[in-house]
C-alpha cells in the first residue's frame, strides 16, 4: 500500500487491515471530544445527511446568506492548494469524502490521503468514493502518521473549530507539508466587539465549536515558517491559505 510509505516507523501498523475499506489506526481510542458537535460526527444519522443538507446549513449559518455556497467552498479549496497532476494530497478531517474526492480528481495518478476520526464519516466516504488514486485513514489530527515533508498539499476545511487541540493539529499539518508545499483552512472567525476568548467559551459550552480570533490562524502559520498567507473573511468564518518555502 503506498499508503503505509508516507507513515513514520514507528507509527507503521505490524498488519495493515483495512476491512471497512479503511486503515484504522485508532482502534478503541476516540480523539474526538466530547462536545455535541464532536459527538454529532460520529454518529451514524449525520454522515447520512452531511453533504446534502447539514454542511450547507452550516456553512450558511458561518458564512451568511452572501458568503460562498458550497460549490464555490469546493472551487476556492482547489484554486488554494494549485494541485497538479501527480500531487500528494491530504485532507484532514476530511468527514465523507466530499473534498477528498474532488482533490483525486485534480491530483491525476497522485495519491490523495482523507483522514478522520470518525468510523461512521469514513463508512460512507469510502462507499462514494470509487477513484483508484484515494486511501482513506482513521487517525487522529493531533498526531499525524506520516513522515515530514510527505504531502504536496493539506486541506483542512470546517474541522479545526472541532478538533480537541488545533493548533497541534496545524503543527502537525505543516510538519507533513512539504517545502513548496500548499495548505488551505476553512474555520471560524470571530466578529464584533467582544473577546474572541469570551465567544468562543460561550459557544465550546453550547456547541463544542471554537471560534477563532482573527488572527490566531495566520499568526499560527507564520509561527511556523509558512509564507504567503492569505486570508479572506466571510460572516464568521475565515478562509486561510499559506506557503512552505522551498528552502528553511
Amino acid at each position: 500500500m503506498e499508503t503505509l510509505e508516507l507513515f513514520e516507523p514507528r507509527r507503521r501498523p505490524a498488519q495493515a487491515s483495512a476491512e471497512r475499506g479503511y486503515l484504522d489506526l485508532l482502534g478503541g481510542e476516540d480523539p474526538t471530544g466530547d462536545g455535541l458537535g464532536q459527538r454529532l460526527m460520529l454518529s451514524r444519522l449525520l454522515p447520512l445527511v452531511y453533504q446534502r443538507f447539514w454542511r450547507p446549513l452550516g456553512g450558511r449559518l458561518l458564512m451568511g446568506l452572501t458568503g460562498p455556497g458550497t460549490e464555490e467552498e469546493h472551487r476556492i479549496a482547489l484554486s488554494m492548494l494549485s494541485i497538479s497532476a501527480g500531487d500528494r494530497v491530504l485532507d484532514v478531517a476530511c468527514g465523507p469524502g466530499n473534498f477528498t474526492r474532488d482533490f483525486a480528481r485534480a491530483a491525476g495518478h497522485g495519491l490523495v490521503v482523507g483522514l478522520d476520526a470518525s468510523e461512521t464519516m469514513l463508512d460512507v466516504a469510502v462507499r462514494d468514493t470509487d477513484a483508484s488514486n484515494v486511501t482513506y485513514v482513521r487517525g487522529d489530527a493531533c498526531a499525524l502518521p506520516f513522515r515530514d515533508g510527505s504531502f504536496d498539499a493539506v486541506c483542512c476545511f470546517a474541522a479545526l473549530y472541532l478538533i480537541e487541540d488545533p493548533m497541534l493539529a496545524l503543527e502537525e499539518t505543516v510538519r507533513v507539508l512539504a517545502p513548496g508545499g500548499r495548505v488551505a483552512l476553512l474555520s471560524s472567525c470571530s466578529r464584533g466587539f467582544l473577546p474572541a476568548a469570551s465567544v468562543s467559551a460561550v459557544a465550546r459550552g453550547l456547541s463544542g465549536v471554537r471560534i477563532f480570533g482573527r488572527d490566531d490562524l495566520t499568526s499560527a502559520l507564520e509561527r511556523g515558517g509558512l509564507v504567503d498567507i492569505e486570508q479572506r473573511v466571510t460572516g464568521l468564518a475565515q478562509f486561510v491559505s499559506a506557503r512552505k518555502p522551498l528552502f528553511a
